[in-house]
């Protein structure tokens, strides 16, 4: 398709953008209560071509959910969507989502973008679905460039290496490559600002890294980005990255510790993605949300002074990840997907630790870059979603809506 069809309406826009920041900017400025809210979104419910290859026709991340039981007593499988098996790349399934998102009170959808050596991926869902739909004026969105290994796990066996996909970790040539598409995104009228800067987060920094040949040719790469930006009237790029299982690479003597590579790269903030990524599980089938809670929150509380810049809060609205595991394997702990399931994991538990990251945004952050992110709107086959389900209906977005729907 032609690539500039799906930003209809983007001719002009760049004057238009810089008025829109400005004035976002101000009123953000006025609401000294407000904080706002975006949820990662994992386009994976649309066909893409890749996973024709992989998979078969017409599959999609819907097969695991509706093939999903029970993998111990008291495993809540499988989860129905409310809404039905949708196709989030339809722009009348998008416009619904949007709505629903939006009357809850979540300001921005963050959808995780894949970008690999030969192109995108899983990106229908963004070109297609969303910015196709005839509201996506009242939701922002970002992307998060979701930069790992992809490997085949879908669904993942207990035993064996899975099979390795694409890698994470590209060159010079195709980030350029991929920093033109992002540059077009930008500058619709929808992308998230933060003082009048595009919000780009990276999921994993030192596979970046890896990718460009180290830490100066990643600063490089960045720092080009960021002139590129500018060339079409932005003030620069807001970069984000997500700090988990950060490390420095095996023979790196270029940086000794994760905030010297933060400022190396010129990070202006960071964040999580999903709690886990902070706790440990209990050593049986379930795990108490609270105590997942718990974990993530201490971490928090030190998390911009360890690293040396802000940090935005994150909410986790559960855990249960055995969708993604062989069905026919009989299920026992072990790696990724193969974990404890979070519990009690309530609408009124996800309220409380809403009004926790509200608290500590309110309190650590400046009334222009109040920003907590949610996992998820969509992570079914993770058990960490939003979006309605025939159990559950609204009461997690209606949660949402009451905690941030005042100041």
């Amino acid at each position: 398709m032609d690539r500039r069809k799906f930003l209809t309406g983007a001719v002009g826009l760049v004057a238009g953008t810089q008025l829109d920041w400005r004035l976002e900017a101000e009123q953000l400025r006025g609401r000294e209560g407000s904080c706002r809210v975006a949820a990662y979104y994992f386009g994976n419910y649309h066909q893409d071509v890749r996973n024709v290859k992989a998979h078969g026709p017409a599959w999609t991340e819907w097969n695991l959910v509706k093939s999903a039981t029970p993998r111990f007593p008291g495993d809540r499988q499988p989860r129905i969507p409310l809404w039905g098996y949708e196709d989030e790349s339809d722009p009348r399934v998008f416009e619904k989502k949007i709505a629903v998102a939006s009357a809850s009170k979540i300001d921005a959808f963050i959808f995780d973008w894949y970008w690999y050596k030969d192109g995108p991926f899983l990106e229908s869902a963004l070109t297609e679905g969303y910015l196709r739909a005839s509201n996506c004026r009242d939701l922002k969105f970002a992307v998060m460039w979701a930069n790992h290994d992809w490997f085949d796990i879908q669904p993942a066996k207990m035993g064996g290496e899975p099979i390795l996909q694409f890698a994470g970790g590209i060159g010079a040539e195709p980030f350029g490559a991929m920093v033109d598409r992002l540059l077009e995104l930008f500058k619709h009228p929808s992308y998230l600002l933060l003082d009048g800067c595009p919000y780009f987060s990276i999921y994993e920094v030192f596979r970046f890294v890896q990718g460009l040949g180290g830490v100066a040719g990643a600063a490089h790469a960045l720092g080009k980005m960021r002139e590129r930006a500018r060339a079409i009237g932005f003030p620069n790029i807001h970069v984000n990255c997500v700090t988990w299982g950060v490390k420095l690479l095996p023979g790196q003597s270029e940086v000794t510790n994760l905030p010297e590579l933060l400022d190396r790269l010129q990070v202006d903030s960071t964040t999580s993605y999903v709690w886990i990524h902070h706790a440990e599980f209990s050593k049986t089938f379930t795990t108490e949300y609270r105590d997942i809670q718990n974990q993530y929150e201490i971490y928090r509380a030190s998390a911009a002074k360890a690293l040396g810049r802000i940090y935005f809060p994150n909410v986790t609205v559960g855990w249960d990840s055995t969708p993604r595991t062989c069905q026919t394997d009989n299920y026992r702990l072990g790696d990724y997907p193969y974990t404890s399931v979070v519990v009690d994991n309530t609408p009124q538990a996800f309220r409380a630790a809403l009004e926790s990251a509200k608290s500590f945004a309110l309190a650590n952050l400046p009334p222009d870059k109040r920003l907590i992110t949610l996992n998820s709107w969509n992570e079914w086959t993770e058990g960490s979603y939003l979006e309605p389900d025939t159990v559950n209906g609204l009461a997690y977005l209606d949660a949402v809506r009451e905690v941030f729907g005042r100041t």
